[in-house]
Parts: structure tokens; sequence; C-alpha cells
């Protein structure tokens, strides 16, 4: 770190047992650190990895490994794609694309698996029992046979 502002930094962190670098200066709302330096508000943990370890190389962001967004520790930091930050973190986005099965229970393989327009994984199992019962509701309306006619 830069002796010009390492100290008013340091002073603004404290050690936890998790071994997280917690910042005690000002959190945003989101819960992460920031951090002015020579006049420019920076996210805290962007500036102590860059410090510390090597700048953040273009279109990377920094993930925090600890789940812990108020954490400066270099330790707890890594570059990554904003694709792989979102998908590691706890986000519905992230907890559906770690889903191995339907909300019915067929697996999400390849067999198994469509995707739709925006993106979204379905189950072909499922999409094949409710296009069954929509034949049989409308059989049962018009005592006609749709798949036959």
């Amino acid at each position: 770190m830069r002796a010009d502002w390492t100290d008013r930094f340091l002073a603004r962190v404290t050690d936890t047992p998790a071994g997280c670098w917690q910042w005690t200066g000002y959190l945003m709302p989101n819960g992460y650190a920031r951090f002015s330096i020579d006049g420019e508000r920076q996210y805290a943990h962007r500036a102590a990895y860059e410090a510390l370890v090597a700048p953040v190389p273009e279109g990377l962001v920094i993930d925090h490994l600890c789940r812990n967004r108020g954490c400066v520790n270099p330790a707890h930091l890594e570059p990554v794609t904003q694709r792989v930050n979102v998908l590691r973190g706890e986000s519905h986005v992230a907890a559906r694309a770690r889903q191995t099965e339907c909300i019915h229970g067929h697996p999400f393989d390849e067999a198994n698996t469509y995707r739709v327009a925006n993106g979204t994984r379905r189950c072909r199992t499922c999409r094949t029992a409710a296009r069954a019962r929509a034949r049989a509701r409308a059989r049962s309306r018009t005592g006609v046979d749709c798949a036959a006619a």
C-alpha cells in the first residue's frame, strides 16, 4: 500500500476470528466498503487487492471468497468474471443455476432439459405431462379427440 493512505486505510480494519479484515469505515447500504484515495471514492476491497496483490485484470470483478462484503483481506479476494461472481453468490439466480433437478424431481440433464428464449432451463418430462393434461382437458370439454382431429 502507498504510504500516503496506508495508515488511514489500516485504521479502519479489524481482524475477525474467521480471518477477515473487517472494514470499520463507511459501508454502503449493500454492505460493500468504500474508501477515498486522492479524493476518489473506491471500493475498499479493490484498493486492498490492487495495493497488496496485483491490478484487477480488465473485465474482471473481485469476488469475496469469504462471502463477507465488508472484508478487505486480499487472501479472501479473487478476480473472476461477473458471471462467476454471481453464480457463486446467494442470489435467486445462483440458487437456480445450482439446481440439479426440476421442482418435481426430474433431472436437469442433457436429455431432459431444454432452454427457453430467456435462457431458463425447463424440464422435458414436465412439459410432456402438462401437454398430456391439456389434451385430456380439451377432450373432456369437447368430447372430441384433439390429437386425432
